[in-house]
């Protein structure tokens, strides 16, 4: 069977980036064909640029967590910041269609590849600020008269709460009840199909979590996860309660702090810091890290595939429901700290019994491979 992959656009992402492959390579395993359906970010007209800049400056000053260069840097900055990801998703996440930026030319693409099934997921495909066309995300794109069956893989809202404008409910509400099998990645997003959307949905978990971690060691040029680099930091957003921790941290176990991401966001950074490194280094620096902070959902998931002692940040404004529903899964509630609230020291100190987090961990991959085979052949 081939299967069309429907996720967010690609680009210097490398949760997102990592999330697609691996969803890719767990269909593959499953034996069938998957191609991803590369949906292009949406572009901005030069005389908009100025208005969408200061509306996005506007929203992250007020919390929002928006990606203020996205859609907005020139070809010629954006793919110098995106080289080293570029190369990856040339590598790795094959075989793609080319880029699209509309209904029709998905609809196009989806008859032109002969594509017997969609699977749309994982990472925020259902939250609406992020998705370039919410409908897309739930296959509205697909002509009703052809028998290609819907499946969404993980699909997140990003939130606990509903936050879709009356007629975006109303429009995906219906997109929703043509599927043929629903599974969101936050166990709070059961409930909001149910309520929201009308439907019955499967909680799995994350795509990353799907694959035997062999496949991330050969990627970053390892055997296995090693020790003695420091703390990794890998911080998105910035803040004095987050410098807080990681001094806390870092004077517990006395050892020093390292990073593998870049400026990305930072539009006042010259072009060379806000290059992103390679996947294969951010993927080396979970290995080698002795302890990991960080506010990132993905960076949160490596921490545990590579069993990596760690502090998350819950981070409201990108979405705390997904941090509490990953932890929750493995019983590390305990990790997350909100609001420089909690005993940093105390985490630092607890240990994490992986072998109890491991067996969990198999299990849910074995229950989200289930979920994709049964849905993929229809039962």
């Amino acid at each position: 069977m081939k299967v069309g992959i429907l996720t967010l656009p690609l680009h210097s992402n490398y949760g997102g980036n990592l999330q697609a492959l691996a969803l890719m390579s767990a269909i593959r395993e499953l034996g069938h064909e998957p191609i991803l359906i590369a949906r292009d970010k949406n572009r901005h007209p030069a005389w908009k640029v100025p208005l969408v800049l200061a509306k996005r400056m506007l929203m992250r000053a007020r919390g929002k967590n928006i990606s203020i260069g996205a859609g907005i840097f020139d070809r010629a900055d954006r793919a110098r910041i995106e080289v080293h990801s570029s190369a990856f998703i040339k590598r790795y996440i094959q075989p793609q269609t080319p880029k699209y930026t509309s209904s029709t030319e998905l609809r196009q693409a989806a008859l032109a590849e002969s594509i017997d099934a969609v699977v749309v997921g994982s990472d925020q495909v259902w939250r609406p600020e992020y998705a370039p066309s919410i409908a897309d995300y739930f296959l509205g794109f697909l002509p009703r008269e052809k028998s290609i069956r819907r499946i969404s893989y993980a699909a997140s809202f990003g939130s606990a709460g509903w936050t879709y404008s009356d007629a975006d409910t109303r429009t995906c509400r219906s997109l929703a009840q043509r599927f043929d099998a629903i599974s969101v990645r936050e166990d709070s997003a059961v409930e909001l199909c149910q309520s929201h959307l009308g439907v019955r949905a499967t909680h799995v978990v994350d795509p990353t979590l799907l694959i035997d971690p062999s496949i991330y060691l050969n990627i970053a040029g390892l055997k296995a996860p090693t020790s003695g680099r420091g703390v990794l930091v890998y911080v998105l957003d910035q803040t004095n309660e987050k410098v807080q921790i990681i001094d806390t941290v870092c004077a517990s176990l006395n050892q020093m702090a390292f990073s593998v991401n870049s400026r990305t966001e930072d539009l006042s950074a010259p072009l060379s810091e806000r290059v992103a490194p390679p996947t294969e280094d951010w993927l080396r620096g979970f290995c080698e890290a002795d302890f990991v902070v960080t506010d990132s959902f993905h960076a949160c998931v490596f921490a545990i595939i590579f069993n990596k002692p760690f502090i998350v940040y819950g981070n409201r404004s990108r979405g705390l429901g997904r941090f509490e529903s990953l932890l929750r899964m493995f019983d590390l509630e305990s990790r997350l700290v909100t609001d420089n609230r909690g005993d940093v020291s105390r985490i630092v100190r607890d240990p994490i019994c992986w072998e109890k987090v491991n067996e969990c961990m198999k299990q849910q991959r074995t229950i989200g491979l289930e979920f994709l085979a049964l849905a993929l052949r229809g039962k």
